[in-house]
């Protein structure tokens, strides 16, 4: 039987999610897919390049006949750190922004923040993650992944989106989790997305060290980013957040409908 195909970002946040697929217990249960874009991955998923990939969350909405897998997520219950608002100006006086094009659903999020939280709404336009060019034309510039760790060291006023959604909502915010196409042909079952977070978490200080030379920050900090900004559990209390994120993303005109999360089934 053919393996299944597996995509996933190789930002640091899904690292430990992914670990087991590259060097540990799942690297024979299928072929692994990786791209620095979240957006790529729900691409491959959609387009049934990928039997199963880690998706941006706002992505279960748009694209059709998918089901997550339970109890694995990327999720935040505080301060996320690799998701923000980099901006020239105070958040109230921010009148342009500029998105990440590796970005759903944290785009859908920040438009949430603004329309929902702030009541305004900001010209809205899309550039690749390159912080200086994004503010030329813009008054603030969205930022997701490994590159937003960097900018909180920065002279800009930095707005955390987790930690916006939160004291808004006092929610956790889910920004992906795994999911499957329902007529995956190559799943043989022998994938287990659980057991590939438990064995990456018990890996967590291996992965700091191995990310620590390229983004150029202590691996100490690293593990506290992954142990304490992220949170891998898609538990009752994320799926309380992540539920009001599909109503308010409706509400906004983001997707046409906020359909109810269907997980697949063991």
């Amino acid at each position: 039987m053919k393996k299944p195909y597996v995509a996933a970002s190789s930002y640091l946040n899904t690292a430990p999610l992914c670990y087991s697929f590259i060097y540990g217990e799942q690297i024979n249960h299928c072929r692994f897919l990786s791209d620095a874009s979240p957006a790529v991955c729900a691409e491959m998923l959609k387009d049934q390049r990928a039997d199963a990939a880690m998706i941006p969350a706002i992505e279960y909405q748009r694209i059709p006949n998918l089901v997550a897998i339970p109890e694995v997520c990327v999720a935040s219950k505080s301060k996320v750190r690799s998701v923000v608002l980099a901006s020239r100006l105070p958040i109230e006086a921010v009148r342009s922004v500029a998105l990440d094009t590796t970005s759903r659903t944290s785009a859908a999020l920040i438009q949430i923040i603004f329309r929902k939280f702030y009541g305004l709404n900001p010209l809205y336009s899309q550039a690749p993650p390159r912080i200086e060019q994004m503010l030329e034309t813009a008054d603030a510039a969205l930022i997701i992944g490994d590159p937003a760790m960097l900018i909180e060291r920065s002279a800009l006023q930095v707005y955390d989106l987790a930690e916006e959604w939160r004291k808004h909502t006092g929610r956790p915010f889910v920004f992906a989790f795994w999911a499957v196409r329902k007529e995956a042909k190559h799943w043989p079952g022998a994938v287990d997305f659980l057991a590939a977070k438990r064995e990456g978490l018990a890996h967590t200080e291996e992965l700091a060290t191995r990310y620590a030379e390229n983004l150029g920050l202590p691996s100490a900090e690293l593990i506290t980013y992954l142990t304490e900004n992220i949170n891998f559990d898609l538990d009752e209390e994320s799926l309380r957040g992540l539920h009001l994120f599909y109503q308010l993303a409706y509400e906004c005109g983001l997707i046409e409908e906020a359909k109810e999360l269907l997980f697949r089934q063991a």
